[in-house]
């Protein structure tokens, strides 16, 4: 993404990007802390060259986490223009964001990596303060895991 920004410079891109949503035996869910604005989110991330949208999940939860994906359920894929952001950086983008159910993974959670600052378990009714798309997200996730339906938006 580093490299495309050099081109363009601030115009507004897609970024395509893998989320993932890692429960523990408890039904808590993972979230990271950023080290680049202190946010609380989903081990996340933009797609390199060369990679499918899978190693990109892999990759970006070991990158955040330690953690090895050793499998993992596409249920949602978010694009719809409402999903337009700036980051931390000040550039424009929408998102393409295929979500990931990680239903199983290797290793111990790292607290802190070049990416970020913790790293933690929460159960749903203590969650951090976390941006409204992953609200969203894990409602997203509840309808998946009832009705087995892909979410697309």
């Amino acid at each position: 993404m580093g490299q495309l920004r050099q081109v363009i410079g601030k115009r507004k891109i897609f970024a395509i990007t893998a989320r993932a949503i890692i429960q523990d035996g408890n039904g808590w869910i993972l979230f990271v802390r950023r080290n680049d604005n202190s946010e609380w989110v989903m081990p996340a991330g933009s797609i390199e060259l060369d990679e499918s949208i899978y190693d990109c999940v892999k990759r970006e939860v070991y990158e955040e986490t330690g953690l090895t994906v050793t499998a993992a359920v596409p249920f949602a894929i978010y694009s719809d223009p409402r999903f337009s952001f700036v980051t931390a950086y000040g550039d424009p983008y929408q998102m393409f964001s295929v979500v990931f159910l990680v239903t199983e993974w290797t290793g111990e959670i790292q607290m802190e990596t070049n990416e970020t600052t913790d790293a933690r378990f929460f159960p749903l009714n203590e969650l951090p303060s976390i941006p409204a798309l992953y609200h969203e997200t894990l409602a997203d996730l509840q309808t998946y895991l009832e009705n087995r339906a892909f979410i697309l938006k």
